[in-house]
């Protein structure tokens, strides 16, 4: 049995809203329509993918399963259906994320003094998006930082760098030359992807400098986040024993592109 890509899209609609009839309109179909296709799909899997009752609809743990599983599906399908228009039609052009802090300039100039026709763009990712803009096709590969999930990219170290701690400008150890982890014990940090009920998660360099200015927390970032990014409310001090941030370049493992493998050759030998 092969899974009907129209059905796993509405499924997911459903399992994302947890509600038929507003899943219908995003879908701009009938709500019976829609019920029909989902018990479909449910018949085609032979499992239950959602609990209806008074309270209103759950995802059972098939369900749960399916929406970890679908989306990727989905994202996948979409880049697949890119990548086939674009080698028909021929490359044009290279998207290259990148996060903050990371320089991206020389490499871009680089491979565009090889390749003239070639349109190159730069765009920026965040921590939570980094992996599938690649994967969905936004960005062709990406300057990535540590926690990556790893599914379906490949990864090439490419450099690491120092972290500093950015504190407040009136923090007790805003001024202070160096610190060591153990200076900091028992500040509150910022929490960023894995946020507590009610936070909300930090997505950007500028929401942490709010953050950090308004004394909700500390937190450590790259050197080059320090060198980059300066207020005068936020102070970064060096963190000797700190463990050095990562810098890779990802790009989806099952793709082909000579221009993707001439862009990540150009950045390996740069650093």
């Amino acid at each position: 049995m092969d899974l009907d890509l129209r059905k796993v899209r509405y499924f997911t609609a459903v399992a994302e809203q947890l509600h038929f009839g507003r899943a219908a309109e995003s879908l701009h179909i009938a709500q019976p329509v829609l019920s029909r296709q989902i018990r479909a799909l449910e018949k085609d899997l032979d499992v239950r993918l959602f609990e209806r009752d008074s309270h209103g609809v759950r995802l059972t743990a098939a369900g749960r399963q399916l929406l970890d599983d679908a989306r990727h599906l989905l994202a996948n399908a979409a880049a697949t259906r890119r990548r086939v228009l674009g080698a028909a039609h021929g490359p044009r052009r290279l998207v290259v994320g990148f996060r903050a802090g990371v320089v991206v300039t020389g490499a871009l100039r680089a491979f565009g003094a090889v390749h003239p026709d070639v349109e190159v763009k730069a765009r920026r990712v965040e921590w939570d998006d980094q992996e599938q803009s690649i994967l969905d096709g936004t960005v062709d590969l990406a300057y990535v930082r540590r926690p990556i999930r790893e599914q379906g990219l490949t990864l090439v170290a490419l450099f690491s760098e120092a972290r500093v701690a950015m504190l407040p400008t009136d923090h007790r150890l805003a001024g202070k030359q160096e610190l060591a982890l153990a200076d900091l014990e028992g500040e509150p940090w910022l929490r960023y992807s894995d946020p507590r009920p009610g936070d909300l998660p930090i997505r950007t360099v500028e929401e942490k400098f709010e953050s950090v200015a308004a004394g909700a927390g500390i937190t450590l970032v790259p050197a080059s986040v320090a060198e980059q990014y300066s207020r005068p409310d936020i102070a970064y001090v060096p963190v000797r024993d700190a463990e050095p941030d990562q810098v890779f370049l990802a790009r989806e493992t099952g793709r082909r592109s000579p221009l993707i493998a001439e862009f990540a050759r150009i950045a390996q030998e740069r650093g």
